[in-house]
């Protein structure tokens, strides 16, 4: 059997309920979709993610990825996205591997094999497409087949794993992957500035703490962020904000005006507004639109 075809049998197999299915192998989720979906808003934390059938739409910003079989894409820092299922039905859903990266287990392999972190262009978004080789396709087959026999998950997976984030140390994506394990160069010094945003996207944005935080001038925070974001260090501010805003909205039935001061905003009239401008629709009517539609659901 062709590695593509196993690869959606297998996750076909696993995946058996619509959205996100966890696996018993650690970072391992599969996710099945049977129609087409309006946009989602999500924060993609780094991962490894592997389209077996049917095709999906990234927004990041203003530029959009369309993939599916016969790529991977990998999420090098967290990003809020925008993605949206094209093509699925019941007869042939859409279906995905995703495998969260762990960067410590990426930095210990590094070392261990002698590679060059500093080998190659590092990349510029936090977000690429590349076509699967047949090295990377194959150690991800085999850590799907595991899940036919949990007992060799505890030993075997971490050897798949292990594999895994070898072919991608060494593959089309080896640079930003090998920043990844090392959290060095300029992604590295983003994923601070990031990591800064989420402890403290409620409070004001302090532009100047932020760059200390990155270990950058102010100028060239603006001039990486964006690079790695495709978006201003406030914009990714105020798509947390929002994302976080429709999550208490939806999950824990907050009305409009206290899920915005929640999560930062002092003025509900802005923040109707802004969030109007991002989901198309006030914050209620776009809650009980999302509540109809099922579309609230992550896939």
């Amino acid at each position: 059997m062709r590695g593509q075809d196993e690869l959606a049998l297998l996750i076909g197999r696993h995946a058996t309920e619509e959205g996100v299915n966890p696996t018993g192998v650690p970072r391992l989720n599969l996710i099945r979709g049977s129609r087409p979906t309006g946009p989602l808003h999500a924060l993609h934390e780094p991962a490894l993610c592997i389209v077996a059938l049917g095709k999906k739409r990234v927004l990041l910003g203003e530029e959009a990825f369309l993939y599916g079989p016969g790529q991977y894409l990998v999420v090098s820092v967290d990003l809020p996205v925008v993605a949206q299922v094209l093509e699925a039905d019941p007869e042939a859903p859409y279906l995905c591997f995703r495998l969260d990266l762990d960067a410590a287990k990426l930095g210990e392999l590094l070392t261990e094999s002698g590679l060059d972190a500093a080998s190659g262009k590092e990349s510029g978004l936090g977000l690429s497409l590349s076509p699967i080789d047949p090295g990377l396709l194959d150690a991800v087959v085999r850590l799907l087949r595991l899940l036919e026999t949990p007992r060799d998950i505890g030993v075997l997976a971490p050897l798949a794993e292990r594999e895994i984030l070898y072919r991608l140390l060494t593959g089309d994506q080896a640079p930003t992957i090998r920043r990844i394990a090392l959290s060095e160069g300029k992604l590295g010094q983003v994923g601070r500035a990031i990591g800064w945003i989420k402890d403290h996207y409620r409070e004001p944005l302090s532009v100047e703490a932020l760059a200390s935080e990155a270990r950058m001038s102010t100028s060239a925070l603006h001039h990486h962020f964006k690079a790695v974001t495709n978006m201003s260090p406030l914009q990714y501010q105020k798509r947390l904000r929002l994302q976080e805003a429709r999550r208490l909205i939806l999950g824990s039935s907050l009305d409009a005006a206290t899920a915005g001061f929640s999560v930062g905003y002092g003025s509900p009239s802005q923040f109707s507004r802004e969030y109007g401008r991002l989901f198309g629709a006030p914050p209620m009517r776009d809650a009980e639109g999302l509540k109809a539609s099922l579309l609230w659901q992550e896939v």
